[in-house]
């Protein structure tokens, strides 16, 4: 049902635009007013939740820990899975945010036959993972291109990189001729691969579809569909990026103004989406994104032994010595008999 109500909530997602646009021409709604709308809710959203994270109370040292602790001199530490100092978390971090160490490590468990229990890896994961986020990384960086000028030379630089490859039949110049070929954004495609492998893999394995919601399939569905309609745009049909630049700038420069030239509504539907989902960003499951830099099972330094920890909200608690509790009751205690450090 959670999987059902996902692709619906998508699919009307899609609609929405379609419909507005072509139907009512409601392109300043869908070109000015959502993408507005959309990245203050993603501003104001991301930065409520970090602030409120960065405020959470954490009194103790909890770093999750895999490995030997510092102690003896002749005990060899793993620094990785058990900083000892700064450094050393540094390198955890870097490892976990970077390259997905814990996802790396990841094992898979099997019940077979007799009752036995397997272990196996699970490195596959770990790839399609790292490719979703980083082609995302890059696609999100060529998009800059879109809202910049002059267009920075390191955004420039990334682009061709991800578009050295040609495809297809000769594109067409202005006087007839057939010049250069189309390129190929490999971002976009490993985007769309990716993501469509992650959507599988909850479709197939029972246990990992079990546990799976709506929070986990929506977002899923909601970039499949972005990257769907960007390679439509660039490949199928054709959208005019000059028009499109013109727009987006005129967005950046806080001065909307709709192109004369009417963009393709497959335009709208993407942006649409794109839209939802920086609005739908800091409720979401993808917040890991600010989430993982302020984790303090990652990012303290697991010193305890080193250390003491005081926890800095602890209320101050008036104590009451035996002292004080003599002088309150030093004449009933003689007359009980019980010894007394000073008499009356």
């Amino acid at each position: 049902m959670s999987f059902i109500f996902s692709l619906v909530a998508v699919t009307v997602l899609v609609l929405v635009p379609l419909v507005g646009v072509t139907v009512a021409d409601l392109r300043w709604l869908f070109g000015v007013v959502v993408p507005y709308a959309a990245v203050a809710t993603f501003l104001i959203g991301v930065s409520y939740r970090v602030l409120k994270w960065s405020n959470s109370p954490v009194p103790f040292r909890i770093p999750t820990t895999c490995g030997q602790a510092k102690g003896l001199p002749w005990i060899k530490t793993n620094k990785l899975d058990n900083p000892c100092s700064l450094p050393a978390v540094i390198g955890r971090m870097f490892l976990e945010v970077f390259l997905f160490r814990s996802l790396f490590r990841n094992t898979r468990m099997e019940y077979h036959q007799g009752p036995k229990v397997r272990y196996g890896s699970s490195k596959w994961l770990w790839l399609f993972g790292l490719l979703f986020h980083y082609s995302f990384l890059v696609v999100l960086i060529r998009h800059l291109r879109f809202f910049t000028e002059p267009v920075p030379m390191w955004v420039q630089i990334v682009e061709h990189i991800d578009t050295f490859f040609e495809m297809g039949l000769p594109l067409p110049g202005p006087d007839g001729l057939y010049v250069g070929l189309p390129l190929l954004a490999q971002s976009g495609v490993i985007l769309l691969a990716a993501a469509t492998l992650l959507f599988l893999r909850r479709v197939v394995i029972a246990q990992v579809r079990y546990i799976s919601i709506a929070g986990d399939w929506f977002p899923l569905l909601l970039i499949i569909f972005i990257a769907k309609t960007g390679i439509i745009m660039r490949y199928v049909l054709k959208v005019d990026v000059v028009t499109v630049k013109k727009l987006t700038m005129s967005l950046v420069a806080l001065k909307p103004e709709l192109p004369a030239d009417p963009i393709s509504f497959m335009f709208y539907i993407h942006i649409f989406l794109v839209s939802f989902l920086f609005a739908y960003f800091p409720f979401s499951k993808l917040m890991h994104l600010g989430g993982v830099w302020l984790s303090p099972t990652r990012n303290l330094v697991n010193n305890s032994r080193e250390k003491r920890h005081i926890n800095p909200w602890n209320p101050e608690v008036k104590f009451h010595t035996y002292a004080e509790y003599e002088d309150d009751f030093r004449e009933q205690m003689i007359e009980a008999g019980i010894p007394v450090e000073k008499e009356a």
